[in-house]
Formats: C-alpha cells, sequence, structure tokens
C-alpha cells in the first residue's frame, strides 16, 4: 500500500524536526541522514528494506569508529537513519559519497551530511560532481525534473540492481 503526499510531506517535516533537535543536542558531532531512494508511492516493501540493510551496513563500516550514535527508523513512509559522526562536515562529505558510490546498491541510497543550518551539505563543497541518473548520464536532478524517464523503467532499473545485489550475497 502506497502513502499519500500528505503523508510523505509530514514525514519530511519529522525529519527536518528531528534534524534540527540532533543538531541542538550535540554540537560537538556532525549529523549524517540516510535515507533509501525508492520513487513512487511504496516507499517500504521488501527491496528498500534489502537496501536499507545494505545501507545501514555500508555507512557503519564507512565511519566505523568515528560513529559516535545512530538511530534507525523503519517507516512506512521510508526507512530512516541518523548517525552523529566525530568527522568534519567535509570529511563526512566525502565518506557519503564515496559510500554512495562505491556500494552496488550506493545509488538507492541518501547519505546527506547536515551541516549546522540545517541544510544538507553539496557534493559541490567537496569537489563531486551531481548524481548521475539511474538510467543515463545526466545529472539526476535533470531527469527527476523533466521526467525523462518513466516509473516503470526506474522500477525496472531498481528491480535489476537489487537483484543482482541479493544474487552476490
Amino acid at each position: 500500500m502506497g502513502v499519500t503526499l500528505d503523508q510523505l510531506l509530514a514525514s519530511r517535516e519529522n525529519r527536518w524536526a528531528k534534524q534540527q533537535a540532533l543538531l541542538q543536542e550535540n554540537p560537538l558531532a556532525t549529523l549524517v541522514c540516510l535515507t533509501v531512494i525508492m520513487p513512487g508511492s511504496v516507499k517500504r516493501n521488501s527491496q528498500s528494506l534489502i537496501v536499507a540493510q545494505a545501507a545501514v551496513e555500508a555507512v557503519r563500516t564507512a565511519f566505523g569508529e568515528r560513529l559516535l550514535q545512530m538511530e534507525e527508523l523503519d517507516l512506512e513512509t521510508g526507512y530512516e537513519a541518523y548517525l552523529l559522526v566525530s568527522l568534519s562536515i567535509p570529511e563526512a562529505k566525502t565518506i557519503a559519497c564515496d559510500v554512495e558510490e562505491q556500494h552496488p546498491l550506493g545509488r538507492l541510497f541518501d547519505v546527506d551530511v547536515i551541516q549546522k543550518d540545517g541544510a544538507p551539505a553539496s557534493r559541490k563543497t567537496i569537489g563531486r560532481a551531481p548524481r548521475r541518473c539511474l538510467l543515463c548520464d545526466r545529472d539526476a536532478r535533470y531527469c527527476m525534473r523533466n521526467h525523462s524517464h518513466t516509473q516503470e523503467e526506474i522500477h525496472k532499473r531498481i528491480d535489476q540492481l537489487v537483484a543482482d545485489y541479493v544474487q552476490r550475497l
């Protein structure tokens, strides 16, 4: 069963409020927010759970002993994890981008490093190019804004990524 637009908007509001609280409570740590990229109205299914588990494992390994605290939320509106790390924002963003770019399912991870003002640090701040589209070589934002690909094409690609990953396990 899918989630409504109102539920998605409420979850974004709740995520923002949680981020603000964590930033205020932990001024010496850097906040990393992990979500699963799952286009469409169904945000929690067997695929998203496989992706979430892989993402958690990947960030735990990547941040290693610099991971101070982690909270995971498995919600109908999608999986979320909040990590507090003992790294600078650029160091944490570099690791986040490495995870997104190097893990076989990394294209389905959204690993944001949240700055003290509450905004996510951009890839540009560490000299990285924008994320590429799942289906073509264009900037992912371009394809999203222009609806360059159908939901069916996107879901077929996600199916293939997850199937390939599971087969390798």
